[in-house]
């Protein structure tokens, strides 16, 4: 197949489209498929002009006022038609599809090109974490006429299929995320690390993620009196001053990536995301895939992905008592949080990108025969 992947977010942004992506490119190349990519470019020029075979075509765009990792396409539609009609592929690959999406809709649809939405991206509601509440009502308007005109949209949790249905959106199906089991691993967890991380303190809690409003890290403080207890936050982001004024005491490591980002996760006694907005919650998976019991409140992708009382503890959203009672339970018992953690690893193990990538190819190819039949 032939496919366009009209990507919202991209290299040299690490976010969860931009993995996914990559994992699906590196999918495709495998199988034999041509892949192409439209991403907006950036202030310093470091998009790469291919990567894993795939031409990659910038799009020109500007960075949001006070947020310039969020990059908006105004216009281009144009432009877009002319390459994509240019690359003549089977199917439109939308990327978590708003600004660019929006327009990468349009020009497969004046070319009749069928489309596969991929909803990753809670945009309407982090309006309401961002101060600007009022834009929600627009925004899902937006959601529900981008993902109406898609062949299909693809969601990667059964909470945010039901959310989205709920809301009116049409023809959506799950596709899950895959997790680098190789890469993460229990054997990757470093004593060293451990010991220059922890400052003398034995345990190490920790998150690992953007440092956005919308990813609640400031919730770590409820741990704040536990001095055996070493936070660690792993991720860069517009939040990090603040955190680092909330969470003095925590040790911010920066990006990581490849065997670092591993090391640093398999070196955790526990793993805590706070945030209640996650379509599915991809570092969850890799803390599982690393032997790591996972605390998560019970919203959005981390019911799918945290088997509770198995693998790790989900607790009602906003309630950060039980946040805190979660951990404490795994800290206090070496039995149990070995047990999650065992568990965690030979649940991730089902969950590959080779098997996710191919139920994607799949969804392409519904798509294709669903316009050929229309």
């Amino acid at each position: 197949m032939r496919v366009a992947i009209v990507a919202e977010s991209f290299l040299p942004q690490v976010n969860g489209v931009t993995n996914s992506v990559l994992r699906v490119l590196e999918h495709l190349q495998r199988t034999g498929h041509d892949a192409l990519v439209l991403a907006p470019d950036t202030d310093d020029g470091d998009l790469p002009p291919f990567v894993h075979g795939a031409p990659v075509v910038e799009v020109p765009s500007v960075g949001l006022p006070g947020y310039p990792d969020v990059r908006v396409v105004v216009g281009q539609r144009a432009r877009i038609e002319r390459t994509l009609a240019a690359f003549a592929p089977d199917v439109v690959h939308l990327a978590s599809p708003f600004m660019l999406g929006w327009r990468g809709l349009q020009a497969a649809e004046a070319l009749g090109v069928p489309t596969v939405a991929i909803y990753q991206t809670e945009v309407p509601s982090y309006a309401a974490r961002y101060g600007v509440r009022h834009l929600e009502p627009l925004l899902w308007w937006r959601v529900r006429t981008l993902h109406d005109r898609a062949a299909v949209t693809l969601a990667p949790s059964t909470p945010t299929i039901d959310h989205l249905r709920a809301r009116g959106v049409p023809r959506v199906h799950r596709w899950g995320r895959g997790v680098d089991t190789e890469l993460f691993r229990p054997g990757a967890r470093d004593a060293a690390w451990r010991r220059e991380m922890g400052g003398g303190r034995p345990l190490l809690v920790g998150y690992v993620g953007r440092l956005a409003a919308e990813k609640q890290v400031e919730a770590l403080r409820v741990l704040h009196d536990r001095r055996d207890v070493r936070l660690v936050v792993v991720g860069e982001g517009p939040e990090r001053p603040l955190l680092e004024e909330l969470l003095p005491d925590a040790r911010f490591t920066g990006l990581l990536r490849g065997e670092e980002l591993a090391r640093a996760m398999a070196s955790l006694d526990v793993f805590v995301h706070p945030g209640e907005l996650e379509t599915f919650g991809q570092t969850l998976q890799e803390a599982h895939a690393s032997g790591v019991p996972v605390v998560a409140p019970a919203a959005g992708g981390p019911i799918d992905v945290v088997a509770h009382s198995h693998t790790g503890w989900l607790y009602p959203p906003g309630d950060h008592r039980a946040l805190r009672a979660h951990v404490d339970d795994l800290l206090g018992d070496h039995r149990k949080r070995r047990a999650f953690g065992a568990a965690a690893r030979e649940r991730a193990l089902g969950r590959t990108w080779a098997k996710v990538c191919h139920e994607l190819v799949e969804h392409y190819e519904a798509a294709v025969g669903v316009r050929a039949g229309a």
